[in-house]
């Protein structure tokens, strides 16, 4: 794998891979430097890619061939071993760049680029065809018993603030502190508070300019406005208001115009700035007199029952706004410090992204996932509920609501075409001539932008009824139970969850036995171990790719059979209990679209005694090959049967699945003791760890070792996995690290040879996960070393520069000095000033073919082609490569033809003479 020379800083610039929303004003293109080939055969690189050459080093270039609007998930450069880094997003919307360490064509083997988990250099993500046979939406479930998306008693008034901005750790310019506020009129006494926070959207436009004036930087341009994206939720806003809440939504803008740059792509300046607001609600509460009028109008702030609703990168920022509330950041690293002077009672995450996959466990969520998100396009909220198993005491329900058919943008109004004030697109992009068979337009399965908005509204209003009015009639919405909202109709909800007491039960990331089945890994390189084939079509939301190609302890149960009656046994090391719990909840999941993939349920306890529970089906979520849709649902079969069989259900030590179906594939997620009702929740005082970065000098000879900042703050016990990259190979070390009371750091140390040779510098990186009594704040970091020898000079010399055709001409490409890393220049072609110039007919077609992708029809000079350039690179050690043309011999009298070479930097700028090549003819 070849890494970027500081992957976690990169690991920030994103668009949407995670997949694409709104979009980039188009500038000029850069001219091209070294072109590129049409695969990776023989070390050159494909169609769209290139490697240039600076003063800063080596870059990684890819060109789409459209603007990729900024969104919310991150654009990813991977290679056949694994991610390379993420690169850098140009002005121009269409170009990405990524510094790397050490590499060449020969280094960057299956190049892609993934936002999501999904590709954005390839023409055919048209999922289905044009003649894909269309998807049906599942039957509708039963009504609930309440139906929290109806409007409550109280009419609504609605006004904003504006405050001085603020300024936060690691952002150069200040952070607007902006809010819409909405709130019942006449309410009394206080009232609970809900909080909006958006995502990562395009910041500014120029209204009348349509989207190509449409930008992403901060403050907004002269003659820009700021896109009011905090204004998009006013619906949401409307509808709690009504049922009783105090709503406020705040603009970001100043964090997605300037978290290209941030480490944790902006999660920390997220969560300050939400509480930054909290904090000044906090001194309205106490001295009303001072606040805005907006907030004046309002009923007085209950601080103590407070949500926070958050949409994309915004569902990361309020979730750690959550953790940081309840385990203060170092100091340092945050905006805001001080004990919080509220108390978060959950969370409602719509579309989040989770780079760090570290949510915060003793807080409830709700997390909408979008089945047809073309931005978030795998889904990777689903970690918000699966990674907090085992953590903590897990009490906390955590609820994934899967929503057929609805996209990443239409939750808020001012990213939906027709409704917003800028330019607004449908993030699930199509191509007309390929209609995806559940998510385009017009389907069966898809929403309309009012149908979903309508959803959304009631799913949030859900969560607040039930995690901050404590009404245990909402659970059954939103738990696995199989209840819908009304409210919420036409729209077809899947919902399962973890926590809320589930008790003890068969987890296949703890130490567990596999018989019949195949215990897999969720992220893994080796298609043997790995969860869900690679080439299989679709994606799992339960295996959202991290950073390590291999991450440890997260794992499922993969069933294959051919016949019914094939068992598959999980055995747990120690016996589980499932004492007093009504059923035994778990969750399955099958192929997308399939139907009636039946399985028997059996347990067996620690004396040998069997009970057949029952038969769950399962049939698949539609799905195409572009959506994430293999994800669980919650099958419940009652403990009726154990108990009459004289189980003893307090020693449970195995589960069997047997399939009654002919064929088929099932994945088991979990299996867990089920009781009704929703317990209260006491967040445990947790252990938080954070990773820094550290910066040093190379050095001129000699070793010296350095330690990553690890910092640990609270009582000191609990578990974390660290994950340690070697740069030279990039071969990742893991280990289990044990916190004890008392200790404020954890060792990491990296060792640092000293020389004079120049380098691009690399970056020993470090990430790292909760595994049990224990939170994450920063999840990466690491040190980071920088070269301090100059870069040798390059010269460019003829060897033979006039030649009869059918010979090549050949330059000599030197360096002042050896370098520990390839360095080489950039021949771009020039007019020839009206000579005779060499054209794609005088050369030899597999070397051009290599060098441009494609040949274009007919005859046309080199330096007309609009890609085309000749990258010659010396090795690692060596002074010296050949540049050559490769000339061929046609039976034409002609007169002598010339190319005119003329080195250039990354921006095309000329370096260095032209250097004139002449091809006289044989004849």
């Amino acid at each position: 794998m070849i890494r970027a020379r500081r992957i976690w800083a990169a690991a920030v610039a994103a668009v949407t891979l995670a997949g694409v929303t709104p979009a980039l004003a188009q500038a000029a293109p850069r001219p091209p430097g070294a072109v590129t080939a049409s695969d990776n055969d023989g070390g050159e690189l494909p169609p769209g890619w290139r490697i240039t050459t600076t003063d800063e080093g080596n870059t990684l270039e890819w060109r789409s061939p459209r603007r990729v609007p900024p969104g919310d998930a991150r654009v990813e450069f991977h290679t056949d071993d694994g991610l390379v880094g993420v690169p850098e997003q140009d002005e121009d919307g269409r170009t990405f760049r990524l510094p790397l360490e050490n590499a060449g064509p020969a280094d960057l083997m299956g190049l892609q680029v993934l936002a999501g988990g999904r590709r954005l250099d390839r023409e055919d993500v048209a999922g289905g065809g044009a003649r894909s046979r269309a998807v049906q939406p599942p039957p509708q479930l039963p009504a609930g018993a309440v139906d929290p998306g109806r409007p409550g008693g109280f009419a609504t008034t609605t006004g904003e603030y504006t405050l001085d901005p603020i300024r936060l750790p690691g952002y150069r310019e200040p952070i607007e502190m902006r809010g819409v506020v909405v709130a019942p009129r006449g309410a009394t006494g206080k009232r609970p508070v809900a909080l909006f926070l958006h995502g990562r959207h395009a910041t500014c436009y120029v209204p009348g300019q349509g989207e190509e004036a449409v930008t992403i930087d901060w403050p907004c341009a002269a003659g820009a406005k700021p896109i009011p994206s905090h204004r998009g939720y006013l619906r949401d806003q409307k509808l709690l208001a009504s049922q009783g809440y105090v709503t406020v939504s705040i603009s970001a803008n100043g964090i997605n115009g300037q978290d290209g740059g941030i480490e944790d792509a902006g999660a920390q300046g997220r969560s300050s700035l939400v509480r930054a607001h909290l904090a000044r609600w906090a001194d309205w509460a106490t001295r009303p007199a001072g606040a805005p009028a907006a907030v004046r109008k309002a009923p007085k702030a209950d601080l103590s029952r407070v949500l926070l609703v958050g949409h994309s990168r915004g569902g990361e920022g309020v979730s750690r706004a959550a953790m940081d509330s309840l385990y203060p950041p170092p100091a340092g690293q945050d905006g805001q410090p001080g004990r919080a002077r509220w108390t978060i009672r959950g969370t409602v995450l719509i579309g989040p992204t989770i780079f760090g996959q570290n949510p915060v466990p003793d807080v409830p969520s709700l997390t909408i996932l979008p089945g047809c998100d073309g931005d978030v396009s795998d889904l990777q909220g689903q970690v918000y509920a699966d990674g907090t198993r085992g953590v903590s005491r897990g009490k906390a329900l955590h609820s994934s609501v899967y929503m057929i058919g609805a996209n990443h943008n239409f939750f808020n109004s001012e990213w939906t075409p027709g409704e917003a004030k800028a330019p607004a697109s449908d993030d699930f992009w199509e191509d007309p001539e390929s209609r995806d068979p559940v998510c385009s337009t017009g389907t069966a399965t898809r929403l309309t932008a009012r149908q979903q908005h309508r959803a959304g509204a009631t799913y949030i209003a859900a969560a607040a009824r039930l995690f901050v009015a404590g009404d245990d009639r909402v659970r059954q919405l939103i738990d696995g139970t199989g209840r819908r909202a009304p409210s919420a109709d036409p729209a077809r909800v899947l919902t399962h969850a973890v926590g809320a007491g589930r008790g003890a039960g068969f987890l296949p990331d703890g130490q567990v036995k596999v018989t019949g089945g195949r215990l897999c890994n969720a992220v893994d390189s080796d298609p043997r171990t790995v969860c869900l084939d690679p080439d299989t079509n679709g994606a799992s939301p339960h295996f959202a790719r991290w950073w390590p190609e291999r991450e440890q302890g997260r794992r499922a149960v993969a069933l294959k059979w051919s016949a019914p009656g094939a068992v598959t046994r999980v055995r747990t090391e120690k016996p589980v209990s499932l004492k007093g719990a009504q059923s035994l909840a778990l969750r399955v999941f099958v192929p997308p679209n399939s139907k009636g993939t039946r399985l028997d349920v059996t347990v067996t306890d620690a004396a040998g005694k069997r009970a057949k529970l029952g038969q769950v089906r399962v049939d698949g979520v539609p799905g195409s090959e572009r959506t994430a849709s293999y994800w669980a649902q919650e099958r419940r079969v009652s403990l009726t049967a154990a108990r009459n069989a004289g189980l003893d259900l307090s020693r449970v030590n195995s589960l069997e699945l047997t399939p009654r179906s002919r064929s088929g594939q099932a994945w088991l997620m979990d299996a867990h003791a089920w009781r009704p009702g929703t317990p209260e929740v006491r967040p445990t005082a947790l252990t938080r760890v954070d990773i820094g970065r550290t910066t040093v000098d190379e050095g001129d000879s000699g070793e010296r070792t350095y330690q990553v900042p690890v910092r640990v703050t609270g009582p000191g016990t609990g578990t974390i996995r660290m994950y340690v990259a070697d740069p030279a190979t990039q071969a990742l070390r893991h280990r289990l690290v044990t916190l004890r009371p008392g200790q404020q750091s954890a060792k990491v140390t990296v060792t640092v040879k000293g020389n004079k040779r120049f380098s691009w510098g690399v970056s020993h990186d470090v990430a790292v996960k909760a595994v049990r009594g224990t939170v994450i704040g920063s999840y990466g970091g690491g040190v980071t070393v920088l070269d301090d020898d100059p870069m040798p000079k390059v010269d460019v010399t003829p060897v033979a520069d006039d030649v009869t055709e059918g010979q090549p001409l050949r330059w000599k490409v030197s360096l002042s000095e050896p370098a520990d890393v390839e360095l080489g220049t950039t021949l771009l072609a020039r007019p020839t000033d009206g000579r005779p110039e060499l054209s794609t007919k005088d050369v030899d077609p597999e070397w051009l073919r290599d060098w441009v992708g494609e040949v274009p029809d007919g005859e046309v000079p080199l330096s007309k082609l609009d890609f085309f350039g000749y990258y010659a690179q010396v090795p690692s050690g060596e002074l010296s490569t050949e540049a050559t043309v490769p000339t061929i011999r046609d039976q034409v009298a002609e007169p002598a033809e010339h190319v005119v070479l003329q080195q250039a930097d990354d921006e095309g700028l000329p370096q260095g003479p032209a250097l004139t090549g002449t091809v006289r003819d044989a004849s």
